[in-house]
């Protein structure tokens, strides 16, 4: 069994030497400054790594007493995955900024974009999967990189982030490839068979749409004027009444997100899209 201690306190591979020592590869002292100033603002926000640190230093000076199977060790060892994580999500968040050039230099240090970057880390943290860490630093590197919306939509995006399922994701991902798809056809794609509709799936299928719909990020279908109006819709005419309710998986109504939404898209969904048209 290897030593779980050294792998915990070996400064020298430790995922906070790792990122120093990307840091200091970088000669331009302005991005270096700027880097420096964006890292500090994500490791600062989580509360956990000033213990890890503090936590793996103590260990490293008292190893000849402590055993190798104390709380604190383990508690180590639990946190060395997500440390190494944190670091690997640093250091890709660094290399698109670094292909992003000297555009970003003055951003990454104004204290609106630290800010950012601060509030996605919490949510960062708090994710449990690495989808939504990933859409997380997709958004820090466009927030960083281009002005698409305000910072205060960049904000109800990282809201959104932290609120929203990996279902609701999965939602927006087909209506973004297929705008005008019906509830119908996306349950189709995402999970194949349909269930009945007093069941469980189909409860939670109509919580997905209308989260999403009151939240701002999809819409049906309509049409506008020129100048963007929304049309009202025809009426239709009638016929005799059904005695049961409009399904679920409804297949009349399309759906398409909503500006706001294909914001969101771009700024989070690069592995889906490059860019919003």
């Amino acid at each position: 069994m290897k030593d779980n201690n050294y792998l915990i306190t070996n400064e020298n591979s430790s995922e906070v030497e790792k990122i120093k020592e990307e840091l200091s590869k970088i000669t331009p002292t302005t991005k270096k400054r700027a880097l420096e100033k964006f890292g500090l603002a994500a490791l600062g926000s989580i509360p956990w790594v000033g213990g890890f640190i503090s936590a793996a230093a103590s260990i490293k000076t008292e190893e000849g007493t402590l055993k190798t199977d104390s709380l604190q060790t383990r508690w180590l060892e639990e946190h060395e995955s997500k440390m190494q994580s944190l670091g690997k999500t640093l250091n890709e968040i660094g290399a698109s900024f670094e292909r992003l050039g000297e555009i970003v230099d003055e951003r990454l240090q104004s204290e609106e974009f630290l800010d950012i970057v601060r509030k996605s880390f919490r949510t960062w943290d708090s994710s449990d999967t690495d989808e939504k860490r990933k859409y997380i630093a997709n958004l820090i590197s466009n927030s960083a990189g281009c002005r698409v919306c305000s910072d205060d939509v960049v904000r109800l995006f990282i809201d959104w982030l932290a609120g929203y399922h990996e279902s609701h994701f999965a939602v927006i991902r087909e209506i973004y490839k297929n705008p005008g798809v019906t509830r119908h056809d996306i349950w189709a794609v995402i999970n194949g068979a349909f269930p009945r509709e007093d069941s469980a799936e189909a409860d939670l299928y109509k919580l997905l749409i209308r989260d999403l719909s009151t939240g701002g990020v999809i819409r049906q279908a309509r049409e506008t004027t020129h100048d963007g109006q929304f049309l009202k819709r025809k009426p239709k005419p009638k016929s005799s009444a059904s005695r049961t309710t409009e399904s679920a998986f409804e297949n009349t109504k399309p759906y398409v997100l909503t500006e706001l939404g294909k914001q969101f898209v771009h700024y989070t969904m690069n592995d889906v899209v490059t860019r919003v048209r």
